[in-house]
C-alpha cells in the first residue's frame, strides 16, 4: 500500500508541475501583458513602467520562480481589477461553489445509482429504457438552457423556488438540480453496466445457489463489488462540477468562484485568472488521488497490480 501511495503521490506532484506551468503562461496567453493591462491609447512610457511595476520586465523563468515562490505561502498577488488580494477573494467565494458542488454531486449519487441498481436488476425492461433515455437526455441537454426552463417553471410560473441568489439553502436547489444533472449519465451508465456484470458473475450464481436471499445476494455481494468505479467517476466528477459551475453561477446570481472566473475573463485580471485555474486545477488532483486511495483499500486487486 504504501508503494502504490508513493507512486499515486509522484504522479500528482508531476501533474501539479505541469498544471503551475500552464496556470503561469495564461499572462502571456494574450500576448505582452504590460501592453494589455496598460490599455488601448497607452503610451510606451505608461507601458514601461506597468512592465516594471509588475515585473515583466525580469526574463519569464525568474517571473515563474517568483510567482511559485508566493503561491507556496498562499500568495497571489493582488488583484488587478478589484484591488484586493486573490486569496482573500478566493476565501470569500470559495464556500459558495463548494456548497453548491457538494449539493450537485450528492444530486447526482443518489438519482444515479438507484437507478443504475434499478436499470441492471430490470435489464430491457421499462425501468431500463427510462434510465438510458435520461442518460442521453442529460447528455444532450445544454445546462443553461436546463437552468433557464427550471427558473421559468419553478420560479417564475408555480413560485416555488427563489429566482437568483445564494442567501439560503432553499436558493440552491435549482442550480444543484442543473449542475448535478450533467454527471448523472456517466455515473448512472457505469453503475448499471457495473451491476450487469455483477449480477452475472460466479460469486453472485454461487450466492444465490446457496438459497441466499434475492436482497441479500443483491446488497451483500452485487452492489458491493459494483460501486467501486463508481467512487472514482464521482471523485472526478466532483472536480468537473465545481470547475463547470461558470455558467450556473452566472444564470443564478450565485457569488462563487465560477462567477469570478467569469469577470476576472472580461476584465483581464490576470492573477485572479492564474489563482483560479490553479485551485481548480489542484483540487481536481486532490480529489483524484483520494479516489485512488478509496479503491486500492476496498479493493486489494488493485494495489496489488
Amino acid at each position: 500500500m504504501l508503494r502504490f501511495t508513493l507512486k499515486r503521490l509522484a504522479i500528482a506532484a508531476l501533474v501539479a508541475l505541469t498544471v503551475s506551468l500552464v496556470s503561469f503562461g495564461l499572462t502571456y496567453l494574450s500576448g505582452d501583458p504590460a501592453v494589455s493591462l496598460a490599455g488601448e491609447g497607452a503610451t510606451q512610457a505608461d507601458i514601461d513602467v506597468i512592465r516594471k511595476r509588475f515585473g515583466f520586465d525580469q526574463s519569464i523563468p525568474v517571473q515563474y520562480m517568483n510567482w511559485a515562490g508566493r503561491v507556496l505561502t498562499g500568495d497571489f498577488g493582488d488583484s488587478y481589477y478589484f484591488g484586493a488580494p486573490v486569496s482573500q477573494l478566493l476565501a470569500e467565494r470559495f464556500p459558495q461553489t463548494a456548497k453548491l458542488g457538494i449539493f450537485a454531486i450528492v444530486f447526482a449519487i443518489v438519482v444515479s445509482i438507484p437507478l443504475g441498481i434499478l436499470a441492471a436488476v430490470h435489464q430491457n425492461r421499462t425501468v431500463d429504457r427510462f434510465a438510458l433515455a435520461l442518460g442521453t437526455i442529460g447528455q444532450a441537454t445544454p445546462s443553461f438552457w436546463l437552468a433557464l426552463m427550471l427558473v421559468w417553471l419553478f420560479s417564475v410560473k408555480l413560485r416555488w423556488l427563489p429566482v437568483s441568489g445564494s442567501q439560503t439553502l432553499v436558493h440552491f436547489i435549482l442550480p444543484s438540480i442543473v449542475l448535478g444533472y450533467y454527471a448523472v449519465p456517466s455515473m448512472l451508465r457505469l453503475c448499471r453496466a457495473g451491476m450487469i456484470e455483477a449480477l452475472q458473475s460466479d460469486y453472485v450464481r454461487t450466492a444465490r445457489a446457496k438459497g441466499l436471499l434475492p436482497s441479500s445476494v443483491l446488497f451483500g455481494h452485487a452492489i458491493r463489488n459494483s460501486i467501486l468505479p463508481v467512487i472514482s467517476v464521482a471523485a472526478v466528477e466532483f472536480g468537473f462540477l465545481l470547475g463547470g459551475s461558470v455558467v450556473i453561477e452566472s444564470v443564478f446570481g450565485i457569488k462563487g468562484i465560477g462567477l469570478l472566473a467569469w469577470e476576472s475573463i472580461a476584465r483581464n485580471d490576470f492573477p485572479t485568472i492564474q489563482a483560479i485555474v490553479l485551485v481548480y486545477a489542484m483540487l481536481y488532483v486532490w480529489l483524484t488521488f483520494l479516489a485512488d486511495m478509496a479503491n486500492a483499500w476496498l479493493d486489494p486487486r488493485i494495489r496489488m497490480s
